[in-house]
């Protein structure tokens, strides 16, 4: 088994509102290094021990990391933001 610093959680949303979760043995920082040319491919491929499951890349709206990429740096990211929700928003 991999430790908790070895693996990624990653989550995708999708055009149509559905979402699929997935546990990856990769670093963080692994992961990081594979992101960009990973959204760049038609189809990702993630293989179960029970299935495979193959992602069409042009219907994710939105991907959710855990752990933070937070050594992502550059122009269009936002470092030390705040995920502002209905119970917060206008709480400060």
């Amino acid at each position: 088994m991999h430790s908790q610093d070895s693996s990624t959680q990653v989550n995708f949303l999708f055009r149509d509102g559905h979402s699929e979760s997935f546990k990856l043995p990769l670093s963080p920082q692994e992961f990081q290094q594979k992101l960009e040319g990973l959204l760049a491919k038609p189809w990702l491929i993630f293989h179960l021990r029970d299935q495979t499951v193959v992602i069409s890349t042009s219907q994710i709206m939105k991907v959710e990391i855990k752990p933070p990429l937070s050594e992502l740096e550059g122009e269009g990211i936002f470092p030390n933001s705040e995920r502002v929700t209905a119970l917060t928003r206008g709480s400060r």
